[in-house]
């Protein structure tokens, strides 16, 4: 999707080889302006990339599966694992998704794949694969369905197969040979490709025993592994499950907690309100990682993947633009630019939730255009789509302008990008405050609101040759919507690093000491 747009400069738009082209605005070149140390791609290993036609009754399969819902006929965030130790063909130099043709008859993908690893990893980017192992495609011939359907599968006493993954069928991870299986997959793409970590879809559904082999495992051929988990899945949801054996995993709770559960009457503190049962307190205990001894799920920082967006469900662009009424749910998009251009309050949120995420303890996550707002709308593509120009929430099935990054819009929501930028090189500038500071070396102080955030964190050293080193920062963040906070700075002088207009890491300009005023959507960082 970084690639795939014309704006993007990329000449092979859309593969392996197109991601870390040279001289291009999209793709490897926008990800090394902004910063980013990893990078985690959707799934890689071959998927069925075309699903059955459109309610053609002549492709009714035997399992009675006809395709009602998508009229696109295409899988194109890659969930529907066909063959797991092969990277996908169709974002090789020979790949194809022509209905019934070949694709990677060269077996380009190999090469190709490695090569762009190695582009990476030059740059300094780990590279991390999500992974698909608790079900299978429901449209290509798996093999694990011919060898022996019951071993492989869980079934239902009719013979069919279950489907809690809602996603056709459940692959039946403790089985010794499926457990086998996965865990030699995921040695094979460490071992041949160098991937450095894994994000597991719907990791609840893959058995305990499993889950602690293929950490064991990795962590022999990489100590340095990451190993993350979406912790739900299959009815089931276990954060402190996961941090139990040692694996980090998305955090929902931040999530929730700064942007919302849902745009309409699920809102968070960006809005000026708590989200569920959130209070200042649960607020306080994100900076810290979500820690289970402050009533958090984690038993460390490190496990704690924060985040604020994903590729499921609306952008944080278009959840604001939802939340705020800038357009309404189900609304056509007039004017594609138009929409996309932030309103000062849109971007002041946004701001706000940037802040917010890259000032807290352990890693953190952002999606691919979040750092834009990117939006999400339907492009028109000659199918009778009724939602075409709408805002889509789950665009799993279109390979088109609907899910690509449009650098235009890029270029046009420049400051917020700077923002990130600036915020992205806070962390790496000194990542003993904001990252990976221990408890003890944070403070945090009373405030005229419970909608208002404010600590210090001891610098405990940052990156040689940096001309200041402060001793401590001041984070100040204010979700209230309509009133400003005032802040009795502690003693001394102090200096300002981000603000509501910008963030900027290298320490400069005037000092300042006493009392500052926090505008209302907005947030502070100081240095000392």
């Amino acid at each position: 999707d970084m690639t795939a747009h014309t704006s993007s400069g990329v000449k092979q738009r859309g593969t392996y080889r197109g991601m870390t082209e040279n001289g291009t605005t999209g793709g490897i070149n926008h990800l090394k302006a902004l910063g980013v140390n990893a990078v985690e791609f959707l799934p890689l290993h071959e998927f069925a990339n075309i699903e059955l036609p459109y309610k053609d009754s002549s492709t009714i399969q035997s399992n009675g599966l006809y395709n009602t819902w998508n009229q696109y006929a295409r899988n194109h965030w890659g969930y529907m694992t066909s063959y797991f130790f092969a990277p996908d063909s169709y974002y090789a130099s020979d790949g194809s998704v022509s209905h019934g043709g070949y694709s990677g008859i060269k077996g380009a993908a190999v090469r190709e794949m490695k090569q762009m690893v190695k582009d990476f990893h030059k740059a300094g980017i780990a590279v991390l694969m999500d992974v698909v192992f608790n079900h299978v495609s429901n449209y290509d011939y798996n093999p694990f369905k011919l060898i022996d359907k019951h071993y492989y599968f869980h079934t239902l006493t009719n013979g069919e197969y279950r489907s809690d993954s809602y996603c056709g069928n459940d692959f039946k991870t403790e089985r010794p040979m499926a457990r086998r299986m996965i865990v030699d997959c995921i040695k094979y793409w460490m071992t041949e490709y160098h991937i450095d970590g894994f994000r597991f879809d719907l990791a609840t559904m893959i058995d305990w025993e499993t889950c602690k082999e293929i950490i064991k495992e990795a962590r022999k051929i990489n100590p340095h592994v990451i190993i993350i988990a979406e912790a739900w899945g299959g009815n089931k949801y276990d954060l402190r499950g996961f941090s139990d054996i040692d694996w980090a995993s998305w955090n929902d709770l931040i999530r929730n907690g700064v942007k919302g559960q849902n745009p309409f009457d699920g809102q968070g503190f960006i809005f000026g309100k708590f989200q569920g049962t959130n209070s200042q307190a649960s607020l306080r205990n994100f900076v810290l990682g979500s820690l289970r001894d402050e009533g958090g799920a984690y038993r460390k920082k490190e496990h704690s993947i924060s985040y604020l967006e994903s590729h499921d469900d609306n952008t944080m662009g278009d959840f604001i633009r939802l939340a705020l009424g800038e357009i309404r749910n189900g609304e056509p998009v007039r004017d594609r630019d138009a929409h996309a251009r932030l309103s000062p309050l849109s971007l002041a949120l946004n701001k706000l939730a940037a802040m917010f995420l890259m000032t807290v303890q352990g890693p953190v996550m952002i999606h691919e255009g979040q750092e834009f707002a990117r939006s999400k709308v339907i492009a028109p593509t000659g199918l009778p789509d009724v939602k075409v120009a709408t805002i889509d929430h789950n665009s799993y099935d279109k390979d088109d302008e609907t899910n690509y990054i449009n650098y235009r819009h890029v270029a046009m929501n420049q400051e917020l990008v700077a923002y990130y930028q600036g915020l992205i090189g806070l962390r790496k500038l000194y990542p003993k405050a904001f990252g990976s500071a221990e408890k003890k070396d944070i403070v945090f102080h009373d405030t005229e609101s419970p909608l208002v955030v404010a600590w210090t964190v001891n610098n405990q050293g940052g990156k040689k040759g940096t001309t200041l080193q402060p001793k401590q920062f001041l984070v100040i963040l204010n979700g209230n919507r309509q009133t400003h906070t005032t802040f009795v700075l502690p003693k001394g002088k102090w200096r300002i690093v981000g603000s509501a207009q910008e963030v900027s890491p290298i320490l400069s300009g005037v000092s300042i000491e006493g009392t500052v005023s926090i505008p209302h959507s907005s947030g502070m960082i100081l240095a000392q």
